[in-house]
């Protein structure tokens, strides 16, 4: 009884100690994902996204909706950074083109809980 009572504890600790970051982006934007998700602005609603925009995957950093004046970060897949959206200008454009007309959704890379 014992060998099944130590494999089901190490069964739990493996499956609580998995990162809750797609595996499936580029390194360095897992990396910024980590730094981003351990300091988090605000309680809830925080999270990184993949978009599709302009024939490529970009990545949104959105802080989350507790400030009506906070911006989202956006970069490429070698972390390079593109522009923001948001913030107190209420700015909605990445290269010169409207985000919200010519990005889409992918996935999430990272979601606060």
């Amino acid at each position: 009884m014992k060998p099944i009572k130590y494999l089901l504890l190490t069964i739990i600790l493996l499956l609580t100690a998995c990162e809750k970051i797609d595996k499936e982006c580029p390194d360095c934007i897992r990396e910024l994902t980590r730094e981003f998700a351990k300091r988090p602005i605000c309680d809830s609603g925080a999270s990184v996204g993949q978009m599709l925009f302009q024939g490529e995957y970009i990545y949104v950093f959105y802080q989350g909706s507790c400030g009506a004046d906070m911006s989202s970060s956006v970069l490429d897949q070698n972390c390079e950074y593109l522009g923001h959206l948001g913030g107190i200008a209420g700015n909605t454009k990445v290269n010169g083109v409207e985000f919200s007309e010519n990005a889409v959704f992918q996935k999430y890379i990272w979601k606060q809980d």
